[in-house]
């Protein structure tokens, strides 16, 4: 019920930090995410800090809005945020920047918060989700790299 993708970016870890914790750029790289926004009056990330993206299940459907709080936030070294159903925690996703050769390694994973009702759709879903989630988040990255490269080249 975990997974990580990790890729390599020509950009310093703070560039790479500042374009994934900036939720309301997300839509510039997710693959499922429209839009997002920051919540309870918050204008950047900080851990606790709430915010909510619109999302396109699967880049298909259906599309909602999900509501998350930010778990980890250290600028150039780690971004993380839980997706809360119910005020509860479902599925945490986490971002770590470790400096490598000519700029960053990005990792990207996910982990759904272990019950009843994950396994249950772990074990239904498990496979075909997994699949997806590994594929979006190296299209993610993919997108990460292409922006975070081309903002560190004109700066």
């Amino acid at each position: 019920m975990q997974d990580a993708v990790t890729e390599h970016v020509r950009a310093a870890p703070e560039t790479v930090w500042a374009l994934v914790a900036d939720v309301t750029q997300t839509h510039r790289y997710s693959e499922e995410t429209l839009e997002a926004e920051w919540l309870d009056g918050a204008t950047g990330p900080a851990v606790g800090t709430r915010f909510r993206g619109h999302v396109r299940r699967n880049g298909r459907g259906p599309t909602y809005w999900s509501t998350c709080r930010i778990t980890a936030c250290e600028p150039g070294r780690e971004f993380g945020f839980e997706v809360l159903v119910g005020g509860r925690p479902i599925n945490t996703w986490h971002y770590r920047f470790t400096p490598a050769g000519d700029g960053t390694d990005v990792t990207e994973s996910f982990r759904l918060t272990p019950s009843l009702g994950t396994r249950i759709y772990w074990a239904v879903l498990g496979r075909a989700r997994g699949r997806t989630n590994r594929a979006n988040m190296r299209g993610t990255l993919r997108k990460i790299q292409e922006i975070a490269e081309s903002s560190e080249s004109e700066g």
